[in-house]
């Protein structure tokens, strides 16, 4: 019996062996997601540890990390058997961050100035409980139908929200998410930093054919880069967005202390407009640069919710910023399914809310215009059905993404907005059956 036991735990050790061997300098990786998605996840969200690791890291290698909290400093830990621990730390009005030697929480002063004002009207214009509409096209029993085959156990659907003519016709939610509850958007963040460029240029602050204002790129070719060209993931700099591995996506986001330099120091290696190349630092070197168009750190804070999160009464929408102070625009972005859905609606009207423009109207024909080299996928910082990648669904849809299946839909010719948050995307989830069941029950 002695000797089963011992041969067990020495091919036990042999296996783990094995896999730290192959894996060891993902570890760092593992552990830096493991920690940074505990902390957030249990002071943003509000949900438990037991959770989180049953779900949210029920995943490849993320399954191997242990993790572990502490409530009083507001931090968590993560290791891989013991090794790579990494620590993240959540502070007030920024969110969680992962710590590094150098880490000092003095320099944490400063958070954002919100205005929590409620607006006295029905959602998702105000505060107040949503219309009781019902419409005489709509099936309902077929809607219901829709949401049922969305929240089969396979297809790991969180939340799902369905706006009709500004009206909540289906709405619902798995065990331990409830309206209330902030759902990490991953990438959906990436349209809402497009979001706060379009109500810059509105107010006549920029231009997005401005060309980029970097000292270092003043010396060679990459002084023709333009804000638009940054927006529409084309200005032929090198970025490799690979999560599988230790990539320039992975070190920027668990790694690197100021994530929105990681785009700036790249080679280019096509002119602008030549290749359409997806990156997440492309949109954090976006946040950067919109840092730089204020006169001190504070505005750049104040900026997002005065202007746009909480104007139009996303209070639990929080932006995440890195070491550096810097929005982490590409990711992390955190607000719950009715106020996702809120920033659908300010869309489906061109920028209209309660009586104030935010952005012009034809900011809507420029992030749907699709960016050459896309396949018509994407616009600027949205992703589009311009070419009928979803045959069953309009042309005109155009939609937040995010990583596992986090999407904000909106579809102007049917008046509709479909939030959906989950774990898991193509082929569990699909966007092309879901859609066409919804628009089928309102047709």
């Amino acid at each position: 019996m002695k000797k089963n036991i011992k041969g067990f735990v020495l091919i036990l050790l042999m296996i783990i062996g094995i896999i730290v061997f192959w894996q060891y300098p993902k570890l760092n990786l593992i552990s830096g997601f493991a920690a940074k998605n505990t902390a957030s996840t249990i002071y943003i969200s509000g949900r438990g540890l037991n959770s989180i690791t049953a779900y949210d890291h029920d995943v490849p290698l993320v399954k191997l990390a242990s993790s572990s909290y502490d409530s009083a400093e507001k931090s968590s830990m993560a290791n891989v058997f013991g090794l790579m621990e990494r620590k993240a730390i959540c502070r007030d009005g920024l969110g969680c961050v992962l710590t590094n030697d150098d880490f000092d929480p003095r320099v944490y002063s400063q958070k954002p100035v919100r205005a929590s004002t409620d607006i006295a009207l029905p959602y998702p214009l105000g505060h107040l409980e949503e219309k009781d509409t019902l419409f005489e096209n709509v099936d309902y029993k077929s809607l219901k139908s829709a949401l049922d085959h969305v929240f089969a156990d396979t297809v790991k659907t969180r939340t799902v929200l369905v706006l009709y003519k500004g009206n909540i016709i289906a709405e619902r939610y798995a065990e331990g998410f409830t309206k209330d509850t902030p759902v990490l958007g991953w990438s959906m963040t990436k349209s809402v930093l497009a979001t706060l460029y379009g109500i810059l240029e509105y107010q006549g602050k920029i231009n997005v054919e401005d060309k980029v204002d970097l000292p270092s790129w003043k010396s060679d070719e990459r002084k023709n880069i333009s804000l638009n060209h940054l927006l529409r993931m084309q200005s032929g700099l090198a970025w490799d967005e690979d999560y599988s591995r230790i990539s320039d996506v992975t070190r920027m986001l668990f790694m690197e202390s100021n994530m929105a330099a990681s785009q700036a120091v790249k080679e280019q290696l096509a002119q602008p407009t030549e290749i359409w190349n997806y990156s997440s630092g492309t949109t954090n070197l976006l946040s950067g640069l919109l840092r730089n168009t204020f006169i001190n750190y504070q505005n750049y804070l104040d900026f997002p919710y005065k202007a746009l999160i909480d104007k139009i009464g996303m209070h639990s929408m929080l932006l995440e910023t890195d070491l550096a102070g810097n929005f982490v625009a590409s990711s992390y972005g955190w607000a719950s399914t009715r106020d996702w859905a809120k920033f659908g609606q300010l869309y489906l009207q061109k920028g209209h809310w309660n009586g104030e423009q935010l952005f012009h109207p034809d900011w809507v024909s420029y992030i749907t215009r699709p960016t050459a080299h896309s396949d018509g996928v994407y616009g600027a910082h949205f992703w589009l059905n311009a070419e009928g990648k979803f045959p069953d669904v309009p042309k005109d849809m155009y939609s937040a993404n995010g990583y596992q299946g986090q999407h904000v839909f909106i579809i102007p010719s049917e008046d509709l907005v479909v939030v959906r948050t989950g774990l898991a995307e193509a082929p569990q989830f699909d966007t092309n059956v879901f859609l066409s069941e919804i628009l089928t029950a309102i047709r």
